[in-house]
């Protein structure tokens, strides 16, 4: 016979005290550290114990009985409940101070490195909006929030199209709106949805591994252009040209409309075969007067201004001569190697891609 777990606890007005990593904030109770996510300094709350172990506990927030004087007010209707931004209720200022301070941490309390005093951060002008790529997950039984669960309510139309609760391989919440790229992005993605939805198409089943929407990844360059890779689980010729055709059609400021057919277990599209439905096979990046070529299957950093900052810096940080030989290991789209090409002799750009 199966031995009963023990109860955990249940803490009453426990004062949060600072961030920790991954988004997380730490309280300390009697001698035991707790990490709480979606916590902000100065938080009163009951924390309800997760996870016990022999040095530290993890819990999280089952009534904010004082909140913080830091705490803003989330932009985003899913926030807590998706796998993706963990610091929306804190200023972004603050969120970079604790940045740099994570960073300064690890350098000098745990690697016990010397260096000089660190420069601030230099932070996006765009904390909106701002990504060039996004991927969603489609799924045929959507995960409900505890809230719904407890609601009592029936939800039969269990299909989703959105994000992976983290830790979750089989769990995706459906997003009605992401505030992290152009809202293109949202709309596109429930044009894929409603339109999968309306005309019978099998949505992918996480665990049985089949059905023929799968994931859809978004890139939409600094320079306009824009690029969706429409995934398919299965292969249906007549269905995956209907709804690419049904996408063409309502967004013609796609200008690389392409697809796959994964049938993998897994989502990577890395060792797929990319298929052209319309338009070209790549958009173009610009930066500085460079035009770079982003495919399907390219790495670019996802913010493209801050992409820029962090270029311009690392070549002034460099203090080039011009009579250099540079190496650029792991070059991606060469961004870094042809940024730097006019102030070097030499750049040699080494990428397995």
């Amino acid at each position: 016979m199966a031995r009963k777990k023990k109860e955990l606890p249940l803490l009453s007005d426990v004062e949060i005290l600072d961030v920790a990593a991954e988004g997380n904030s730490i309280a300390r109770v009697d001698d035991m550290v707790v990490f709480i996510p979606f916590g902000a300094p100065g938080d009163v709350a009951d924390v309800k114990i997760d996870r016990k172990k022999r040095n530290y506990a993890e819990g999280h927030i089952e009534r904010l009985t004082k909140p913080s004087d830091i705490r803003v007010e989330p932009r985003c209707e899913h926030f807590t409940m998706c796998g993706g931004c963990r610091w929306q209720h804190l200023p972004y200022e603050f969120q970079l101070k604790c940045k740099q301070q994570q960073v300064q941490d690890a350098l000098q309390r745990i690697a016990k490195i010397p260096f000089p005093e660190l420069t601030p951060i230099l932070g996006s002008e765009n904390i909106w909006e701002y990504r060039n790529k996004m991927e969603y997950t489609f799924s045929n039984k959507k995960w409900l929030t505890f809230d719904q669960l407890r609601s009592g309510e029936e939800f039969p139309e269990r299909r989703a199209a959105g994000f992976h609760i983290s830790g979750a391989f089989d769990k995706v919440l459906d997003i009605n709106r992401c505030h992290l790229q152009d809202d293109l992005g949202n709309r596109l993605r429930l044009f894929i949805k409603n339109y999968g939805m309306e005309h019978d198409y099998s949505f992918y089943d996480l665990r049985e591994q089949h059905g023929l929407l799968r994931t859809l990844m978004i890139r939409i360059a600094s320079t306009g252009e824009v690029m969706a890779v429409m995934v398919f689980g299965e292969e249906d010729k007549e269905k995956i040209a209907t709804l690419l055709a049904a996408v063409a059609e309502n967004f013609p400021e796609i200008t690389s409309l392409l697809y796959v057919i994964n049938t993998k277990v897994n989502d990577t599209i890395a060792d797929q075969e990319i298929i052209l439905f319309k338009g070209r096979e790549y958009i173009e990046e610009e930066m500085e007067g460079l035009k770079f070529r982003v495919g399907p299957k390219s790495f670019y950093q996802t913010n493209s201004r801050q992409a820029y900052r962090l270029y311009s810096v690392a070549r002034d940080f460099a203090k080039l001569s011009g009579d250099e030989l540079v190496y650029d290991l792991y070059t991606g789209t060469g961004t870094i190697a042809c940024f730097i090409a006019p102030k070097v002799r030499h750049v040699v750009g080494i990428e397995y891609v």
